[in-house]
């Protein structure tokens, strides 16, 4: 049942505005009741709201819980408040204008309302989904979070309040130690048993610890990895004097990683492909997911993961937002309820993940969905199926096969979102992977990133799949001239920490090196036998 606009008013006594020439008294503030409702369920519901008068001026709503706490810089991000189900805020007694939304399932409510001469009033804003991942059996979460400079009840209350708003199901806090800094790192001073006292039916926290190593002034070093549903910390949790102003570059990432492995945590290699050891891991098997745009750093899937998917290695794809909860940045996986930090992990460690800040995707071929191997003896015809669906406008659906789009579709608009959908049939006669994407931009081009989509937060959409893999006659594909080239990459990379890091003998230097060695050793043998 549509839920309709209800103001309820009464007169006030205090505050007022005597209009000019009329006699007649005005309260200048309205204190305004608001509900958001799921407009299918007819249900209370956590979401964000903003709100702005005539000219465009935003209205600050002082009594709510800012989106964009902690997050400098950004106004987009900062003009959106979080409503917990209902709240009354004070607002100015005119002609406003009211948008609201929950998460990314959501059509966008938008709505002006008139509260001249009214003191109090009562607003319930109905918010109608176009998609419900839970009856997808999809559970979404955000897999690195740090949260700096607020006190603890405030750090409770964005942790409880805004990952909801959001509908995210599961969050991983992170623990980072940096030197000096880390000390306004509130988000380390969260234990298990804070976790689960945060955790809820609506809401799971689990752990995390960014493991990480940085030469010089943060300079790219071994890079960060994250280590998901640990036992207890990796010591050192941070590496060297190039983030912790004291010890050596004597360890490398991989001793953690291994720890961290026997332990039973999984391994999400962070930002991309910053660092040096990413590669070599992933060749040694250590790695279970790779997160793109954590921290909001673009790369090119072109330049990166795409070369190690033609390599031959499955690289499950992963997000998060690194400080803060600064954009709808999320992964979902398929996991059937109850929803357990364990069995999340274990599907995206599987590959059956999509990374969105925008777009639903959904994808298979034939009965395979993200993330299995199809094993062919034959050349074959298989249907593949698209769709994308998206409350802002993400103009297109692409399919890529082994790194080279050779399929898309455009949006179109259906009620208050966007949809794109295509079935099709493709001879397939070789090994290689699928996958399914909006159009991702990189570049420095500002006038071209101006005219991509954004989302609310105005963040640039992106939206990837995790693949489905194809072997033919018992073949992986294995892309012969790409391989060599990571093989140089690696052992260019293993030449410049030898010249550049600061060891304390030789038997340090050496376990690091060995790292390189023992990856390039593994990538040779592959380049010679395949």
């Amino acid at each position: 049942m549509r839920l309709t606009l209800l103001l309820i008013t009464t007169l006030l006594m205090a505050s007022v505005l005597t209009l000019s020439g009329s006699g007649k008294s005005y309260p200048d503030r309205c204190d305004l009741s608001i509900t958001l409702m799921d407009l299918d369920h007819n249900k209370p519901i956590t979401g964000i709201i903003r709100m702005e008068r005539s000219n465009g001026e935003p209205i600050a709503l002082e009594s709510l819980l800012s989106r964009g706490l902690g997050v400098e810089n950004k106004p987009e991000l900062s003009r959106w408040s979080v409503i917990d189900r209902s709240a009354v805020v004070r607002v100015p007694a005119e002609i406003i204008t009211l948008e609201a939304l929950k998460g990314l399932e959501t059509e966008r409510f938008r709505k002006q309302i008139d509260l001249r001469g009214q003191s109090n009033a009562r607003i319930e804003i109905p918010l109608r989904h176009f998609y419900r991942t839970a009856e997808q059996g999809l559970r979404s979460a955000n897999t690195h979070l740090h949260v700096m400079k607020l006190d603890r009840p405030t750090t409770d209350r964005y942790l409880r309040d805004v990952p909801k708003a959001d509908g995210l199901d599961l969050v991983f806090l992170s623990y980072l130690e940096r030197y000096k800094e880390d000390r306004t790192y509130i988000s380390n001073r969260y234990h298990n048993d804070d976790l689960r006292a945060l955790s809820d039916s609506e809401l799971l926290y689990g752990n995390g610890e960014e493991h990480r190593h940085n030469f010089k002034d943060y300079g790219e070093g071994y890079g960060h990895v994250m280590l998901l549903n640990i036992n207890a910390l990796i010591q050192p949790v941070s590496i060297g004097p190039g983030i912790m102003k004291r010890g050596t570059d004597g360890i490398p990432l991989q001793r953690g990683i291994d720890t961290a492995r026997k332990d039973g945590a999984t391994i999400v290699w962070c930002h991309n492909d910053y660092g040096m050891e990413d590669l070599p891991n992933w060749i040694t098997g250590r790695l279970d997911a790779q997160n793109i745009f954590d921290g909001s750093i673009n790369s090119s899937y072109k330049d990166t993961f795409y070369r190690y998917l033609q390599s031959g290695l499955k690289v499950p794809f992963s997000t998060g937002t690194d400080w803060f909860i600064y954009d709808f940045s999320r992964v979902y996986v398929p996991c059937k309820d109850p929803l357990t930090v364990e069995k999340w992990l274990h599907a995206l460690a599987a590959g059956q993940s999509y990374i969105t800040n925008g777009p639903f995707l959904e994808f298979s071929i034939g009965n395979h969905s993200i993330g299995d191997t199809i094993d062919l003896s034959r050349s074959d015809t298989l249907e593949i199926k698209g769709r994308g669906l998206g409350r802002i406008d993400f103009q297109k659906l692409e399919l890529v096969h082994n790194g080279k789009v050779i399929h898309h579709i455009t949006t179109q608009p259906h009620e208050g979102h966007h949809r794109a959908e295509f079935r099709i049939r493709i001879p397939i006669h070789e090994p290689g992977w699928f996958a399914l994407r909006i159009p991702p931009f990189h570049g420095n081009d500002k006038a071209a990133e101006i005219r991509v989509p954004k989302n609310e937060f105005g963040y640039t959409l992106f939206g990837h799949t995790s693949p489905i893999y194809v072997t033919f006659k018992g073949k992986s594909i294995f892309d012969h001239a790409i391989a060599q080239g990571l093989l140089q990459e690696m052992i260019q990379k293993q030449s410049i920490i030898a010249d550049r890091a600061l060891f304390s003998d030789d038997q340090a230097k050496n376990r690091v090196l060995r790292v390189y060695d023992q990856a390039i050793a593994t990538l040779h043998q592959q380049i010679k036998s395949r």
